[in-house]
């Protein structure tokens, strides 16, 4: 079966009145997580998981799936109106969003982010659907010294695009990258800086959580 013939099968069975609303479920859970910092798509489907023992399999991954996709877009929603990203993904949205709202745009800016979110969204899913195979064996080349020349290319790149001394742009991704090592070593699992404290672990979140306060009492102590 080719992929036209999976998308209109697909199609079919997510544009029927059940998992419709099971979509309408899913993204309006998805919204509301998105809107609280630290808790992010991975830990409500996480919470949500019990739930779809009942479900029939295509229920359960159209929930997820909304789920993932609204709380995508619900940590826009406070990146915009409060300057505080929900997600990680939505620390950018930031820099313009809040400046629109501060401007009384806030209700076109909140549109702007919906209509991109779904537009990306929906072009990003009809790329998987395509391309998918093709990258699934590119990807199988990429070894340590690949990831190596991207990470280091990424970095080159954010220093030349800074703004303002390219020294200081260069400091802060010096320590960008120190701190990046605390927590534990993803490949022997050894613990890197973390001074015995167990919050510092799992390394430091791109959005600030709970782990800050633990830190901080143990300084204090």
């Amino acid at each position: 079966m080719g992929v036209l013939e999976n998308l209109s099968a697909g199609l079919v069975q997510a544009l029927s009145p059940g998992n419709l609303l099971f979509a309408f479920m899913g993204v309006t859970l998805g919204s509301l997580v998105g809107v609280l910092p630290g808790i992010g798509p991975l830990g409500a489907m996480s919470l949500l998981l019990g739930t779809t023992f009942g479900m029939s399999p295509i229920h359960s991954l159209i929930l997820f799936a909304g789920i993932y996709y609204g709380s995508m877009y619900g940590g826009s929603t406070t990146s915009i109106l409060l300057n505080v990203p929900g997600e990680a993904t939505s620390v950018v949205t930031c820099i313009d969003g809040y400046k629109m709202t501060l401007k009384g745009r806030a209700g076109a800016a909140l549109f702007i982010a919906a209509a991109g979110s779904f537009v990306a969204g929906t072009l990003s899913v009809m790329g998987l659907m395509l391309f998918a195979p093709p990258l699934a064996d590119f990807a199988l080349r990429f070894g340590p010294p690949e990831f190596f020349s991207l990470t280091a290319v990424g970095l080159i790149i954010l220093t030349t695009i800074s703004a303002g001394s390219k020294l200081k742009s260069v400091l802060m991704v010096m320590l960008g990258v120190l701190i990046s090592t605390i927590g534990m070593d993803p490949v022997t699992g050894d613990q890197r800086f973390t001074f015995g404290i167990l919050s510092l672990s799992q390394g430091i979140d791109f959005i600030p959580d709970r782990s800050f306060e633990v830190v901080s009492i143990h300084a204090v102590v």
